[in-house]
């Protein structure tokens, strides 16, 4: 087969910064986990919350994540680790590539459980705020397929197929050279789909996991046709790829999760962080007429001053707080009228 054109695949999987050498896959998933961090953390920030929440949080979701990754991966596809001529030990070389995003997002939710409930959050809200990081976090891990060499597609001659070399290439076509890049494919459906999630979430204001959901149901839809082009080995059931049906499985439960969570809890949900060391925010402070700033709205305009009112300094002297009409009695009790010890003037700095 005779390409003209095809994207040549990388002649190691490292990279070498001066003497270390760097696994492209390794480096991937850390560029991609530090992207997702740094996102939610702006989201997180956008809808209330502390500025380094996030990143707590993180420190326990994305060790769970790998190690659930790992394992998902390890019991499908067994027999690459155990049986005959095969080392056990290889199943701890992560570098060589093999995580399972079932098992990442799945045990990575624990550890994510764990976090938010150190720091009293509630874990759909939380979930909201991260959901596009982690699809573009999956969409640049997935180039360390690309470095690997592996997870490619049946063969092809499309100008943008990605070249294979000869000792990774299915036993069944070894002289077909040019292949599929679902790497590519996958990459770029995960990157659309927390674009439209986060458009989604501005426009309609998702609260209570419906913006995850939806990450969720977007990525097992793009998934299901992916996994059909995929020529590795994996395990069938009932004559199809056991992430098929996981894929299927997941997508309903995602549906079922935004359609009953938007009957019963309409709206997005006030973000409160009781256990915050700088004190808790509330998102909801906005008026529900407000645009929502989303990421990246620290530069907007100012909303209007405070209407008289509730919240509204009464005339006279602004800068002592001071009523206008309070000279007119100097010996009058300040708080005679304020049994609650909440008015302005002397009394206003009463103890409880």
């Amino acid at each position: 087969m005779d390409t003209l054109a095809f994207i040549p695949s990388p002649s190691a999987g490292e990279i070498h910064l001066g003497p270390v050498p760097l696994r492209g896959y390794a480096l991937c998933i850390i560029v991609g986990v530090f992207f997702a961090v740094w996102l939610a953390g702006r989201r997180w920030v956008a809808r209330g919350g502390q500025e380094h929440t996030v990143a707590d949080i993180a420190v326990w979701a994305v060790p769970f994540g790998l190690v659930g990754g790992r394992l998902y991966h390890v019991i499908t596809d067994y027999q690459l680790y155990f049986g005959d001529g095969r080392n056990w030990v290889d199943a701890f070389r992560v570098w060589d590539g093999g995580l399972g995003i079932w098992g990442a997002v799945a045990l990575g939710a624990v550890g994510a459980w764990i976090g938010c409930r150190r720091r009293g959050i509630p874990l759909p809200a939380f979930a909201d705020a991260v959901a596009p990081g982690l699809a573009f976090a999956q969409a640049i891990g997935r180039w360390g397929n690309w470095f690997n060499q592996e997870l490619f597609g049946r063969a092809t001659d499309l100008p943008w197929a990605v070249r294979i070399d000869p000792e990774n290439r299915p036993v069944d076509s070894p002289d077909l050279a040019t292949y599929h890049p679902t790497f590519l494919y996958e990459s770029l459906w995960c990157a659309g789909a927390a674009l439209l999630v986060i458009w989604a979430d501005r426009r309609f204001r998702l609260g209570h996991g419906r913006a995850f959901a939806l990450y969720v149901a977007l990525y097992t839809t793009g998934r299901f046709w992916i996994e059909y082009m995929r020529v590795d080995d994996a395990h069938e059931v009932w004559g199809m790829r056991l992430n098929n049906w996981t894929s299927i499985v997941v997508f309903l439960g995602a549906v079922a999760y935004f359609v009953i969570s938007q009957r019963r809890r309409p709206g997005r949900e006030e973000v409160v962080e009781p256990n915050a060391p700088d004190g808790a925010e509330r998102a909801g402070d906005r008026e529900d007429g407000d645009e929502d700033r989303g990421e990246g709205a620290e530069g907007g305009e100012q909303g209007d001053e405070p209407a008289a009112g509730k919240g509204a300094v009464p005339d006279g002297d602004a800068a002592t707080g001071k009523d206008a009409d309070a000279d007119a009695d100097p010996d009058a009790d300040p708080d005679a009228d304020d049994p609650a010890g909440t008015g302005s003037g002397r009394g206003a700095t009463k103890k409880l």
